[in-house]
């Protein structure tokens, strides 16, 4: 069975994330879709939840309201969004990749040939130092959507918090050549776990936000999620062969 709900109170995707895991929870609850900008929450079940249990966890996480939507299918159909090309949703991810890995080609301008093993190397710092930014401009956000789906979020919180800035310290290795057998294997150790959770997901088709860019865009999860985290993962593999 699916309902719709109004529930109020979100002021954030850290919020929305929260609010999902709270009603997720529920064992009977299959999925549950929030519309951040005005609330309105479709949530799946395969055996009914009254209005007051909902209430009463979320009360607990904050200060949520939810309430019974009662409306007509056609109502309905009017408020889902038109569906994107790849290129209008993944558009910011694109965009960034496109300008590191331009900035990497350039920086070798000095430099009487072009190294493809540097490229790699410049490529790295720039995506660990770029993606940290984003991720630490809303820490709290990022932590909250990335525990929806990383195997070690998932059991301890505090990884979300920390992950930004294991980030950030691998850019500046990257950009610095300090130790690169210690910061090539601990990024393929690191993106390795984090490609766990990233597949599961994947295999699962569950519709939730992609964390890579923080809280800033809304990207959703998905095979280009994938070819991200091994891509990176293959050339730190790659750099220490």
């Amino acid at each position: 069975m699916e309902h719709q709900y109004q529930i109020t109170g979100m002021t954030c995707e850290g919020c929305k994330a929260k609010v999902r895991r709270t009603l997720e929870a529920f064992s009977e609850v299959t999925e549950a879709n929030i519309n951040l900008a005005d609330g309105i929450t479709t949530i799946k079940m395969n055996s009914h939840v009254n209005t007051a249990q909902f209430q009463s966890a979320l009360s607990e996480k904050g200060n949520y309201t939810i309430s019974e939507v009662h409306s007509n299918p056609m109502s309905t159909m009017t408020m889902e969004e038109e569906p994107k090309g790849f290129f209008t949703t993944y558009k910011p991810l694109l965009l960034i990749v496109a300008f590191i890995a331009g900035v990497s080609v350039l920086a070798q301008t000095p430099l009487d040939s072009f190294s493809g093993m540097l490229w790699m190397r410049y490529f790295m710092a720039g995506f660990f130092i770029v993606f940290s930014f984003f991720k630490l401009l809303n820490l709290q956000g990022f932590a909250d959507s990335y525990r929806m789906y990383d195997i070690v979020a998932e059991k301890w919180k505090g990884w979300g918090y920390i992950y930004p800035f294991v980030e950030l310290v691998l850019g500046l290795a990257y950009l610095t050549n300090w130790n690169p057998n210690i910061t090539n294997w601990t990024t393929v150790i690191v993106l390795g776990v984090s490609t766990i959770g990233v597949v599961k997901s994947n295999l699962n088709k569950r519709k939730i936000k992609c964390a890579c860019l923080g809280d800033v865009f809304n990207l959703p999860m998905s095979t280009v999620t994938v070819v991200e985290d091994v891509t990176m993962v293959a050339m730190a593999a790659f750099m220490l062969i």
